[in-house]
């Protein structure tokens, strides 16, 4: 038998003399910025789209549908729970805020302002520019929608048949009203309820951790998006309304870059480019996913980090991510009211214009921050009198219009609540003068940096 006998430990050279250290930032390969992955989706999207439908790539097509239809789906599966826990927990987290109703009243009169301001350039330029004539477009070319919208079912919608259906169905105004309920019920209960509040509050960071791993696709979704749209309808269908498609983006540049810099200069007496330096993420994310609950959690975040109060934040946010609609709600049916109206040969005069403006002030919770604006353009027309049909025409160059027109949304959503805020002295301005166009990837990474400063008595 032979023994277990240890072998020698070898003996290695001495390498401290010879060996370089390599620093730990010089080896780390370069984070590539979120602005710029989404610009790179869109470079790719766009030459990929051309290159599957100029040389008839089946697969690429394919390819192309799936991925875009695949992000904006994992965006829709966030929204139903997102939305109810969000309106929830803000209305519960009033309760922790000074003068709760008079900053709630004042979210939502800034709210009908900047919309009624909104409308009224959409009309300008639509009075203007004609973008109805010289299509080529007839009244044979419209079609019905799926979904249309109308008074009596935005009025009698409001309330939920059971409490299954709204979510499965993603009727999201249906699921604002539950969670307002169940919010306003927690107030009432008091110190019965707070389980059920911690409870929400667990969820909510839950979903939205989940919702940021989603976001974090946005780069590739866009390409897949671009790509489909570029595939589906072509450089053709774009010169057809070209018009109509300068007008929207124009009227949401307007507001974007014209309106909300004068009243944070004006109003709030704020650095409007500091404002943009810190909403830029949210901005950004929204022109790419084309949906303001989708972008819900990125919009919090730079509220806050805009010096808006926590509190107040996850109130105005949620709030106006399901009802703060400048772009699907006030320019575009504003502009495509007059297109529609041109096609169809309809004449339009001063009563048809302010109720255009009436509606758009007072119906854009039924867009419910969802992709596409088709609900809301519905019960325009059908208050107007105006062929249904109509929506038709529109929807084939809908999603190019969403990009900004949502990209206008979330501006708004985070604009109001710094100008509730500023004219409130709640404002941090510190932290307002010192916010950055940081990366959304450092938002995700950073939850401990949100602000917890709690909200001081209006002066």
């Amino acid at each position: 038998m032979s023994a277990c006998v240890p072998h020698p430990r070898p003996v290695f050279p001495d390498t401290h003399q010879w060996s370089v250290p390599v620093s730990a930032s010089s080896a780390r390969i370069p984070k590539v910025p979120f602005w710029a992955q989404i610009v790179a989706g869109l470079v790719i999207g766009v030459l990929l789209g051309w290159l599957a439908r100029s040389q008839d790539v089946d697969w690429l097509k394919e390819t192309l549908s799936q991925v875009g239809g695949i992000f904006v789906q994992l965006l829709k599966l966030a929204v139903a729970p997102l939305v109810f826990f969000a309106i929830l927990v803000s209305i519960t987290n009033l309760r922790k805020v000074n003068n709760a109703a008079r900053l709630a009243a004042q979210t939502l009169v800034w709210f009908m302002i900047t919309s009624l301001i909104a409308v009224a350039i959409g009309l300008a330029i639509g009075l203007i520019t004609n973008p109805g004539a010289g299509t080529g477009l007839t009244p044979k070319d419209g079609k019905l929608p799926e979904h249309q919208g109308s008074w009596i079912d935005f009025l009698t919608g409001i309330v939920p048949t059971d409490v299954i259906t709204p979510f499965t169905e993603l009727n999201v105004l249906q699921i604002v009203f539950m969670a307002a309920v169940a919010g306003i019920a927690a107030l009432k209960l008091g110190a019965k309820a707070q389980p059920i509040l911690t409870l929400s509050e667990s969820v909510l960071e839950l979903l939205q951790k989940a919702l940021w791993w989603v976001i974090r696709l946005a780069p590739i979704g866009t390409a897949g998006l671009i790509g489909r749209a570029i595939v589906n309808y072509g450089w053709d269908l774009i010169g057809k309304y070209a018009t109509f498609t300068a007008d929207v983006y124009i009227g949401c540049a307007l507001v974007l870059f014209g309106v909300y810099p004068l009243l944070l200069a004006t109003v709030a007496k704020l650095n409007p480019i500091q404002f943009y330096k810190g909403a830029w993420p949210a901005i950004q994310l929204a022109f790419v996913s084309r949906s303001s609950v989708g972008t819900m959690p990125v919009t919090q975040r730079v509220t806050e980090r805009l010096g808006v109060p926590k509190e107040y934040a996850s109130f105005s946010v949620p709030f106006g991510a399901t009802t703060k609609m400048d772009g699907c709600a006030a320019i575009y049916p504003a502009l495509a009211a007059i297109f529609i109206a041109q096609i169809f040969d309809v004449q339009l005069g001063v009563k048809e214009y302010l109720l255009i403006a009436f509606v758009s002030v007072i119906g854009s919770a039924a867009t419910a921050g969802l992709t596409g604006a088709t609900v809301m353009l519905t019960l325009t027309l059908s208050t107007l009198g105006l062929p249904l049909e109509g929506v038709g025409l529109l929807m084939a160059i809908d999603p190019i219009l969403d990009m900004m027109r949502t990209a206008t949304n979330v501006a708004g959503q985070a604009l109001v609540p710094v100008l509730v805020s500023a004219r409130e002295k709640i404002l941090d301005l510190a932290a307002y003068e010192s916010a950055s166009a940081s990366p959304v990837d450092d938002l995700v990474d950073a939850p401990a940096a949100e602000q917890k400063t709690p909200v001081a008595a209006a002066a």
